[in-house]
């Protein structure tokens, strides 16, 4: 009986993420490629070194006020998913479904893919240098590194946010040898390319929602934790904290890198430079140049290891929120990683890689990313609305979430003027979620559909009893929507629990509730 009770608790997401590596989490996924790919896409379209400036400061404090908001609707909702948890319990299941369509189909394969190509360019520049890396090797070079951090996230949680602890050293690091160089530079009286910064002749307007685009690029990341809630250790403290302090510091961090890039960097280098990094210390520093790509590489790679972290846990929420395949609700029995959502990600990236550009991929996924994001903070403010008596441990100025809101989605409208190809691909990639909610979702599935579907599911897992190959396997099912009633009727906001859940003994193992607000995380079936 003792063993069979360690092995029922053995199996959930374990609370392994603490306030140090929610920081680690944060920052190695704000500081990846975004700064050393980004300020080419910010100049390009703000102007001049004057404007770019101002619109990566900009772009911090909107980061801010959004992390702030996060924070709240981490301390509001305790579940993890993120962004999809997020629009669920406040918007409603087509909103969130809308999002993790796009998410699936669109923002994350090919943000995984602009982050995987410049890891790629990074890693390879100082074999090739002064010339450009051959494109097929950088694309397999990508490739490489992104089905390594896939491994990792397949073998072990702890391992994956040990690395990405490690590699939040090595992104500061990469970051402190540019600005230090640059810094001095500057105190040597190299001003010149400062010289007529905000000339409002090259200024244009219509062009600013991209530069936009391209600077939030750089500081997403900010919301990661929301995608861990149930794996943080007191979440009501760390979640404020972690985001509070790795903003700030990324904020320092980027102004004073971007500082530095313009000493020694004139605007028409940075606009032709394919690697903004390395042409910087092969003007500032030359003794560092086969030092700072592979330092930047390896800051790709964490932001590669922190988004795969965190999106799987998007996919995990989904399928036991009903939105998604029973399967991606499974997770390892002894490594307890969510593995078939981890893999899932596998061909869509892979494609991208292949078939992308930087620019043009980081234009087709910012306008469903902020779209949603805008989504999320608008739902605060309706939850506010809704739940007036819910005392949160933390909570921001209501003028924090209206201001972010409206300036996302006003950002979002004006893009398709700037950029009307990629932004109409990227609506259309949303759009088409529509038909697939009502036809898939929407409608009620049979109970006996529901059935086939649980014994398919428990089918994959558990080929049969005589040979116990679902212990080979190493997935156990831990959620699948009631038969009897849909996710869209239990009300939003709500937890899920089961006063009367029946158990499924299989293999000596029972499946039990998910009782969210008691702190921890125990799997089974919902009875609403």
């Amino acid at each position: 009986m003792g063993k069979d009770k360690k092995k029922e608790e053995a199996v959930f997401l374990r609370k392994k993420i603490t306030l140090l590596r929610a920081f680690s989490l944060l920052i190695g996924s704000m500081v990846g490629s975004g700064i050393f790919i980004s300020p080419k896409g910010v100049l390009k379209n703000s102007g001049t070194v004057g404007f770019s400036l101002v619109v990566w400061f900009a772009c911090g404090l909107l980061s801010m006020f959004g992390a702030l908001c996060y924070a709240e609707l981490g301390t509001r909702i305790t579940k993890s998913g993120g962004h999809y948890i997020y629009i669920l319990e406040t918007l409603g299941p087509l909103p969130s479904f809308l999002f993790l369509w796009a998410e699936f189909f669109a923002i994350r394969p090919a943000n995984s893919a602009v982050v995987s190509l410049a890891f790629g360019r990074y890693l390879l520049e100082p074999f090739f240098a002064p010339c450009a890396a051959p494109v097929p090797a950088v694309k397999l070079v990508s490739l490489l590194g992104y089905y390594a951090v896939l491994t990792l996230n397949s073998w072990s949680v702890s391992w994956s946010a040990r690395l990405q602890t490690a590699l939040s050293i090595v992104k500061l690091l990469a970051l402190v040898l540019i600005i230090v160089p640059g810094m001095m530079l500057l105190a040597q009286g190299h001003t010149e390319n400062f010289q007529d910064a905000f000339d409002k002749q090259l200024l244009v307007p219509d062009k600013l929602p991209l530069a936009f685009y391209a600077g939030m690029f750089a500081y997403s990341g900010w919301f990661q934790t929301s995608f861990v809630r149930e794996e943080l250790v007191r979440p009501e403290r760390n979640i404020p904290l972690a985001v509070i302090v790795s903003v700030i510091t990324v904020i320092v961090g980027y102004m004073l890198t971007n500082v530095s890039y313009y000493t020694a960097l004139g605007t028409q280098d940075v606009l032709a430079s394919p690697a903004v990094a390395v042409s910087f210390v092969q003007r500032a520093c030359r003794s560092l140049i086969s030092v700072v790509p592979v330092l930047v590489a390896l800051s790709c790679f964490g932001t590669m290891n922190g988004g795969i972290l965190t999106f799987s846990r998007t996919l995990f929420v989904a399928s036991r929120e009903g939105q998604w395949p029973p399967l991606f609700s499974m997770i390892h029995i002894r490594r307890h990683t969510p593995l078939p959502a981890v893999m899932l990600m596998f061909p869509l990236v892979t494609t991208m890689v292949c078939i992308g550009d930087i620019y043009h991929l980081m234009n087709f996924f910012s306008f469903s990313r902020w779209l949603f994001i805008g989504l999320a903070t608008l739902g605060l403010i309706v939850h506010r609305c809704r739940h007036p008596e819910l005392q949160s441990p933390f909570k921001v100025p209501l003028f924090i979430p209206v201001s972010f809101t409206i300036i996302c989605l006003f950002t979002v409208a004006m893009s398709f003027y700037s950029d009307p190809v990629n932004i109409s691909i990227g609506c259309t990639m949303v759009l088409s979620g529509f038909p697939v909610y009502y036809l898939v979702i929407h409608r009620q599935m049979s109970n006996r559909c529901r059935s086939l579907l649980c014994k398919y599911a428990l089918g994959f897992q558990h080929p049969g009893p005589k040979h116990a190959r679902g212990r080979d396997v190493g997935l156990l099912p831990v959620l699948i929507s009631n038969t009897n009633r849909s996710v869209t009727n239990r009300p939003r906001g709500t937890s899920v629990t089961s006063p009367a859940t029946p158990s499924l003994p299989f293999l000596g193992y029972s499946l039990h509730s998910q009782r969210e607000g008691a702190g921890c995380a125990v799997w089974g079936w919902p009875g609403s």
